[in-house]
């Protein structure tokens, strides 16, 4: 089979979550797959060739257009034209999106989409202007409608699409994504980051749904009652409507003890978990949970919410709490943090679940779909 990739995903220097679920589930399925050819999409007018993963295997060839990409959007949204899959290919059999994007297809190619969550539709007072602008622009239940194949990465994203875009269900498969390639059971690595001694965690970007402040405020709480002084340590890149959160660190009474460290490169994400007391994540909502399943595998026990799809990738190897109740979030970091035996085990149970998440086991069930 002939099958193009939409590859923008990838043409930035920090890969966001839809950047990773991207390269990993590639990386993968080029790993497995010698057999089908692969024609892998981008397009700007600048050089980014320095962003793209290196893959050199004789099925995969990249093919750039360069056009500015607002020009070339516009097209795509406005005139359907030009048609990606001839750019790729006169006679393409599939066109993957692992994501929503301004893409005009010829009527003869199978579309296959990932939607990673509905969170733009639930939750739209957590966006930036510019955010809703550019949903509205892309009609994401339109592109549902269009697409052959969805791609859904849990249960509730499923559900969610045939509630909420009445798609019917039989077009949605569930593909679990898998541990990122960095995450390996290697010795203890010599220690390149500053981090105090014993502290909380959150990983992931820095904005509304992710629930930061209910995360401050909790540790607030808690904080005369943990067993060790520990800090907060917040990390990830800066995402957007995050002032009212720096400002919240700010007045704080910890807030010597609250480090926000920033962006963390991909490989120095392993160091960052295993060195980690508890994650917490207490998000509003989440179509899978990266973040999550790395905490698990690192064998760090985790605090999450009991909604959306952190239950279903969790199961009840977390300690679950309402994101809405603070006092929940703080009950946790008291309970997990003063309780060995608990935390042994919600580890240990932890860790093995985390390994039934594989990329190449999503690999090969992509190629089954496709079959």
């Amino acid at each position: 089979m002939n099958i193009g990739v939409d590859i923008r995903p990838l043409m930035t220097p920090v890969r966001t979550g839809v950047g990773e679920y991207t390269y990993e589930l590639l990386n993968a399925l080029f790993e497995i797959d010698r057999k089908n050819q692969y024609f892998l999409f981008y397009n700007s007018y600048k050089n980014i060739d320095k962003y793209l993963p290196i893959w050199k295997y004789d099925n995969v060839r990249f093919v750039a257009n360069r056009w500015p990409n607002k020009i070339f959007n516009f097209c795509q949204k406005f005139l359907n034209w030009p048609k990606i899959d001839k750019l790729l290919l006169k006679n393409l059999d599939y066109f993957f999106s692992p994501n929503f994007n301004f893409t005009a297809l010829g009527k003869d190619v199978k579309k296959i989409l990932t939607v990673h969550d509905l969170s733009y539709e639930f939750f739209p007072e957590y966006f930036s202007f510019k955010q809703k602008l550019w949903h509205w622009l892309i009609s994401p239940k339109k592109q549902c409608l269009s697409a052959n194949i969805i791609l859904a990465p849990s249960v509730n994203t499923k559900r969610d699409l045939v509630n909420f875009y009445q798609i019917p269900e039989n077009k949605i498969k569930v593909l679990y994504p898998g541990l990122s390639s960095v995450f390996k059971d290697t010795p203890e690595q010599n220690k390149k980051l500053e981090l105090p001694d014993n502290y909380i965690l959150f990983l992931g970007s820095l904005e509304p749904r992710k629930n930061i402040l209910g995360i401050i405020e909790s540790y607030e709480t808690a904080f005369n009652s943990l067993p060790l002084p520990y800090n907060l340590v917040i990390a990830g890149a800066p995402g957007w409507k995050n002032k009212e959160i720096f400002a919240r660190i700010e007045k704080s009474p910890l807030k010597q003890k609250i480090n926000s460290i920033g962006y963390v490169k991909n490989e120095d994400k392993s160091e960052l978990y295993r060195r980690a007391s508890l994650f917490v994540f207490p998000s509003f909502y989440e179509g899978f949970g990266f973040p999550v399943l790395e905490a698990m595998f690192s064998r760090i026990p985790v605090i999450t919410s009991n909604r959306s799809s952190l239950p279903e990738i969790t199961e009840s190897f977390a300690w679950l709490i309402d994101p809405n109740k603070p006092a929940q979030i703080s009950a946790g970091l008291t309970t997990v943090l003063n309780n060995e035996k608990l935390r042994n085990e919600i580890i240990t149970k932890a860790k093995e679940k985390s390994l039934t998440f594989s990329w190449e086991k999503a690999a090969k069930e992509f190629l089954e779909i496709l079959k």
